[in-house]
């Protein structure tokens, strides 16, 4: 894997950078001054990330893997320590499916009935590869999505949720909080 320079990331012209931020190369960011990269987080190859005005925020300690796509027209926030597996997609909006308006983003505003909402990761979340996050939707601090899930719905503290849709399946230990303390005390 090939990381970006710390005088190529700088070029890019990102909101906010911090220290030991690793970028491949391969992926792709649209919006970039909207985009905040938290300390020791990293972003694998061929990511797509494409901003609106209402940003996307990528905490500390964050990892996006191989393949994952981040859009849409809301706020989309992933907190300290939380991590996508490969090919996660997170939209912040949505077309409208019932046929009452034109759908895709080469359609005019007026003719489509696009909705938009935040997409927020609490600390610790851990999401399962191929899962798809919708708009609105909050994940709570130390839940985790497991593989090939469809998120609809916000999932409460320390829960594992699985399916299509996602669904609670049992809690999720909490040892991730005493690891954190302990990491941080070693910074």
């Amino acid at each position: 894997m090939s990381f970006l320079t710390p005088s190529e990331i700088e070029s890019k012209g990102f909101k906010y950078i911090g220290s030991n931020v690793r970028i491949s190369r391969h992926a792709t960011f649209y919006g970039a001054e909207n985009i905040s990269i938290g300390s020791n987080s990293r972003v694998d190859d061929f990511c797509v990330i494409s901003a609106s005005k209402l940003g996307i925020t990528i905490g500390e300690y964050v990892h996006v893997a191989v393949f994952c796509c981040l859009t849409g027209g809301s706020l989309i926030q992933l907190d300290d320590f939380s991590g996508l597996s490969s090919r996660v997609a997170i939209y912040s909006s949505n077309d409208n499916y019932s046929g009452e308006f034109l759908t895709n983003p080469c359609v005019p505003s007026e003719f489509s009935g696009v909705s938009s909402a935040p997409v927020v990761l609490r600390k610790h979340v851990i999401v399962g590869t191929n899962s798809t996050i919708l708009p609105g939707v909050t994940i709570n601090q130390g839940a985790a999505v497991g593989a090939y899930s469809l998120v609809t719905n916000d999932i409460e503290e320390s829960i594992i949720a699985v399916g299509v849709p996602a669904k609670p399946v049992k809690k999720r230990k909490q040892n991730i909080f005493d690891l954190e303390k302990k990491l941080r005390a070693s910074e």
